[in-house]
């Protein structure tokens, strides 16, 4: 048997994802996201080197982390703290490389450069900046504004500052808003978790360790981070019996990324629970509104940028974008063209549309069964759903789910398909971000392949049952 099926030792997975994290950084230096001067063309053979080192480095990682969490399914798992220390060695070879995965990191150096220059980023894109910055992102995104608030523009426009002096200090500067977001996942998991009645080391294991934290809020730096952290905190808060500081917390979660919003029900929802007397419900609704509408007020008039966002929710919908309800409207389209029907055009809009009204309905069933489910759960699977069903696909999208069902999930069949689902989103990008073709497929397949082979061979050698036969063989 193989030794990956017996008693796991949670140093030899802090040292394999290690490798596997410096082997994914090593390859984004020539496969990254690399700025306009310093990319190299995907046949080039030093690109075509650094896809196949970065996925086997990714698939590494992953292995590692699928394997310490059966450490952590143990009676006595690893403590939080070696869990945390384990995160931050993972991390570290990310933090001094390349971004990886995507260019969005690009576009938020621009919109905050825009910011500064007094251009209405609800209005225009970073093709409107011109000059270096803008030169950095992706063409689908030139000419399409911000869907961001002005809680994350603010942030964007003090490290774009450093980006006029070099453009991996900008980087930086985004990856350390990035990591504040991380820092306060990492605080405020573990006492979601004692709340929801979860077991901390396996909270941080699916909500933290998480591949695509990992590689997307570390590497990447998304704004996703910030605004998941600032959820937590308030969440957090909402629990304690602070339902006032929740609101607030939760609505500038929410003037980073728009889905946040979301976490409104759960404040108001925990609120009523403090109330009495008729229609507490209506009441804490009403007054968690009023916290959050008067925190966006604030914050709105002290940051100058107005409320365009609200306008631009759709910005990440482009036209070539992938989704369930996408990818079943372009069926139908097919079909429809192949009958020869007029209406393929109105496939696509249709099915997208179909699935808001899902998520709409699947949000509403979560809530009037959020007394069984608990509020942070039925918060957990309403973003989950809001990330299946909406007409924007990317893996990072995930993990507004993913976050709150490591706090709050049961023991059982969501957690293990939550994590199932992380590993494989995962493998879902190309290092560049860069929609693939079919050499980066191939090269991408071949270093899975050679990390699994690598795999095979260490956890054959280190069995000692496998060794004692061959060494008999041997003699």
């Amino acid at each position: 048997m193989l030794a990956l099926n017996a008693d796991v030792d949670p140093n030899r997975c802090r040292t394999l994802g290690l490798a596997g994290s410096v082997a994914l950084t090593v390859g984004g230096l020539t496969a990254g996201a690399l700025p306009v001067r310093d990319a190299l063309l995907p046949s080039s053979g030093r690109a075509a080197l650094g896809v196949l080192c970065a996925y086997f480095g990714l698939v590494l990682l992953i292995a590692a982390w699928w394997w310490l969490g059966r450490a952590v399914r143990r009676p006595r798992p690893p403590a939080p703290r070696e869990l945390l220390v384990t995160l931050a060695i993972w991390a570290a070879p990310l933090l001094i490389g390349p971004p990886l995965f995507s260019r969005d990191v690009y576009s938020y150096l621009a919109q905050g450069a825009m910011v500064d220059a007094r251009i209405d980023v609800y209005t225009h894109g970073p093709a409107q900046l011109g000059g270096p910055l803008a030169t950095e992102v992706a063409p689908v995104w030139q000419h399409t504004p911000a869907p961001y608030g002005p809680v994350f523009l603010a942030l964007a426009a003090r490290a774009s500052d450093l980006a006029h002096v070099d453009m991996s200090a900008g980087v930086f500067g985004m990856r350390l808003v990035a990591l504040l977001g991380v820092a306060l996942m990492i605080v405020f998991l573990p006492l979601l978790a004692d709340r929801c009645g979860v077991e901390r080391s396996a909270a941080l294991w699916l909500g933290a360790l998480n591949p695509l934290v990992l590689l997307h809020l570390v590497s990447g730096a998304h704004n996703d981070a910030l605004m998941l952290g600032l959820l937590g905190a308030g969440l957090v808060a909402a629990l304690a019996g602070r339902p006032v500081g929740a609101a607030v917390i939760v609505a500038l979660a929410a003037l980073v990324k728009a889905p946040a919003a979301l976490g409104l029900l759960a404040v108001a929802a925990l609120w009523a629970g403090r109330l009495t007397g008729r229609a507490r419900t209506v009441r804490a609704a009403a007054l968690t509104c009023a916290v959050a509408l008067a925190t966006t007020a604030l914050v709105t008039a002290a940051t100058g940028t107005g409320y365009g966002w609200l306008g631009t929710l759709s910005t990440p919908v482009s036209p070539d974008n992938w989704s369930l309800t996408s990818a079943l409207g372009r069926l139908s389209g097919t079909l429809l063209d192949a009958v020869g029907s007029g209406l393929a055009d109105r496939a696509v809009p249709a099915w997208r549309l179909f699935g808001l009204l899902a998520t709409a309905a699947a949000v509403v069933v979560l809530w009037l069964r959020r007394v069984p489910l608990g509020p942070v759960y039925a918060l957990a699977l309403s973003l989950l759903a809001v990330f299946a069903l909406g007409p924007a696909f990317r893996p990072w999208y995930a993990l507004w789910g993913l976050f709150l069902i490591a706090a709050a999930a049961p023991h059982g069949r969501v957690r293990r398909w939550a994590a199932a689902g992380s590993g494989v989103l995962a493998l879902g990008l190309l290092p560049s971000g860069s929609p693939p073709d079919a050499m980066q497929l191939t090269l991408a397949v071949g270093g899975g392949a050679f990390a699994l082979i690598a795999l095979y061979w260490m956890f054959e050698m280190s069995d000692p049952g496998t060794v004692h036969s061959r060494t008999r063989v041997a003699s």
